[in-house]
């Protein structure tokens, strides 16, 4: 139970997002004692994945505004005298300016719930009366290892009152917002044959478009609703650099047999109020019909020349101190190459990227490209969300220990020392560790007090059209739109369709990202006004009609801790280390970087994540299995005990046969 854990382990993680699952994932294989713990009901804190109702419960969540006061602090009488207690937060204030809106027709909301939910305690047993039958599941990693689940259960449901959104009825909400989480975890994927293949690509699972050319299918809201778990809607919006750290990362420990990946298929450029297509493959640009043939051959030069930029430093020295933007228009290329490179290729600040940090951009997409498609990236199916469940289920395999809805009320410091002896729970149970890994949402304002936070402006939209309408309509799309004004940011769409597992069917997903200046609204709806129509279908313009309509959406900002410095946090024990929350970068490379780090800093010695052994390897001493060979004796306490190797390939075993 719970309320009955073991007093000591070696390390205890509090928050479940990436870095923190990366962190116990290695702990766990390299042989030490681990818990894991998150006062949230669902895996991965700011990285965790939704159904729609889940996201409309978590939406609740953060627009309330609890005064948590008078919150009872009998914890305070377990701490000895040599001892002090840094407290934690119970509130997580990571997210601000939550609003959401619908633009769908919402008459036929009421009483509509969603296909495949479980039911409400007070009609246990009997289903939803529902027309359609409930969409295919996906077992979780937390199922399967027996680890408790929380937001990602199916019939979880955050209870926290608050104030409804004022562009969403209270009755649809209410039809909506019975469950909380997220469809469980992680498909099955092709297990690797070598160390240098990666997670497979998955075939497209949806049904094969129709005609792209046709008028998109009518969507209400009551639909959404009803297909509310065929949506897996990520909190922060990433792809995985086909030869990122993460990628290498996840083919080194096999953590890739628990997920699957569908390729990003297509970079496209915002140029002139149009949305076109880039070419980024060396088949792309000679297929192209966008470029000229002086074009394509001035790209290719140039991208040419970027693969080995280091070797010939005579051609961007004297460039260094300005930005790549100056540096591009010395390299003779048109406007319309220039805008490729600088806001589709290389990805970097208009303004502020130095020439050497294009270079580096652009050779890190050049080298990604190919590997397992024509563009640099991967999409992790069912979401981003996916991947810190993967880490959980690996640390879980080697005797890690989870408890979700499990607050940790304080760090106990030992004075003599200066080090963290201990945690103490929400039960007032103490739990005494090594090591302790927090997640910064998780330290009070106290210990922050010094720190200087980011923000992230994140918005999620749910389309009928895609904003390239082509003969596929199943496509993962990356998009940049460059500054609509001076001192904005550039915003980063990345369009996820149906096959990705993230949406119903004639839907699409739509993340915006960029570095706040204001509100997530006020930073990211003129961009949603010049690529999508806002308007009801009755409103709606002939100019508009083309664009994509939007059918719901939900502005955010979200707290970027990532970058800050240990010397920021105030009284911070030199046992306890803090994982920061996402970052505003489109790949992973930050946290796999930060759970790296921390863990060689805890265990030099230990290898970070290895892989775990094949179980025809597992060679065993002739001592051992002498007894079972002679049938002398089949106790258990004569057997081998059942090493943490065998367990792995044991919890693998039903993915390689799926597969």
């Amino acid at each position: 139970m719970a309320d009955n854990l073991p007093t000591e382990f070696d390390v205890v993680v509090v928050g479940t997002g990436l870095p923190e699952s990366i962190i116990a994932a290695a702990c766990a294989r390299s042989g030490q004692r681990v818990l894991h713990v998150d006062s949230r009901n669902y895996y991965g804190g700011n990285w965790a994945s939704f159904s729609f109702s889940g996201l409309l419960s978590w939406i609740k969540e953060n627009q309330q505004k609890a005064d948590l006061s008078d919150e009872c602090e009998d914890w305070r009488k377990l701490i000895l005298e040599e001892e002090e207690a840094i407290p934690l937060s119970s509130k997580d204030k990571t997210i601000q300016h939550v609003e959401d809106f619908c633009f769908g027709d919402q008459d036929s909301a009421e009483g509509v719930e969603e296909a495949g939910a479980l039911p409400k305690l007070r009609v246990l047993g009997a289903l939803a009366a529902q027309g359609e039958s409930p969409g295919p599941e996906k077992e979780s990693p937390a199922a399967e290892m027996g680890i408790p689940l929380g937001s990602q259960e199916k019939n979880a449901a955050v209870e926290s009152p608050g104030e409804e959104p004022q562009s969403c009825s209270e009755a649809a909400r209410a039809a909506a917002g019975d469950g909380a989480g997220a469809a469980p975890g992680p498909g099955a994927a092709p297990s690797t044959a070598d160390g240098d293949s990666a997670p497979q690509p998955a075939k497209a699972e949806a049904a094969p478009s129709e005609n792209a050319a046709q008028e998109p299918k009518k969507i209400t809201y009551s639909q959404i609703v009803r297909e509310g778990r065929r949506f897996n809607i990520d909190l922060v919006s990433k792809l995985l650099y086909s030869r990122g750290l993460l990628i290498d990362l996840l083919i080194k420990s096999n953590v890739s047999r628990y997920a699957e990946f569908k390729n990003a298929s297509r970079v496209l450029a915002f140029r002139e109020g149009k949305v076109e297509q880039v070419p980024c493959s060396r088949a792309d640009v000679f297929n192209s019909r966008q470029l000229t043939m002086v074009e394509k051959r001035m790209l290719m030069k140039f991208l040419t020349f970027c693969l080995d930029y280091e070797q010939h430093p005579e051609e961007y020295q004297e460039h260094e101190s300005r930005t790549f933007a100056e540096f591009l228009q010395t390299r003779k290329l048109t406007p319309s190459l220039q805008h490729f490179i600088l806001h589709s290729i290389a990805m970097v600040a208009q303004t502020e990227s130095s020439t050497l940090e294009g270079l580096q951009a652009t050779k890190k997409f050049l080298q990604c490209l190919g590997r397992y498609g024509n563009t640099p990236f991967l999409f992790p199916l069912y979401g981003q969300g996916e991947i810190p469940q993967c880490f959980c289920r690996l640390c879980a395999v080697f005797g890690g220990i989870y408890c979700l809805r499990h607050a940790v009320r304080c760090l106990v410091l030992d004075r003599a020392s200066g080090r963290c002896k201990a945690i103490v729970d929400q039960f007032g149970q103490r739990i005494s560790a090594n090591y302790f890994i927090v997640e910064d949402s998780y330290l009070s304002e106290s210990t922050c007090t010094n720190v200087c936070y980011r923000q992230i402006s994140r918005a999620v939209l749910i389309t009928d059209q895609s904003v390239l309408n082509t003969d596929s309509e199943q496509q993962v799309s990356i998009l940049t739109v460059p500054p609509l004004e001076p001192g904005s940011a550039a915003v980063r769409v990345i369009e996820l369709c149906s096959s990705t597992m993230t949406c119903m069917k004639d839907t699409y997903l739509v993340h915006l990202t960029c570095p706040s200046t204001k509100t997530a609204r006020e930073d990211l709806e003129p961009v949603v006004q010049k690529l999508f129509n806002l308007n009801t279908e009755k409103e709606t313009e002939n100019e508009e009609l083309e664009k994509p309509r939007v059918l719901w959406a939900v502005y955010f900002n979200m707290r970027d801790s990532s970058g800050v410095e240990r010397s920021s946090y105030a009284g911070l024990p030199s046992n306890v280390y803090v994982c920061s929350g996402p970052d505003s970068a489109l790949g992973n490379d930050c946290a796999v970087n930060q759970a790296e780090t921390i863990f060689r800093e805890m265990f030099p010695a230990e290898e970070f994540c290895p892989p775990p052994p094949n179980p025809e390897d597992i060679i065993y001493d002739e001592d051992e299995i002498e007894p079972e060979e002679s049938g002398l004796n089949n106790s258990p306490e004569t057997k081998p005990e059942t090493s943490a190797e065998e367990s792995s390939s044991e919890g693998g075993a039903a993915v390689t046969k799926e597969e």
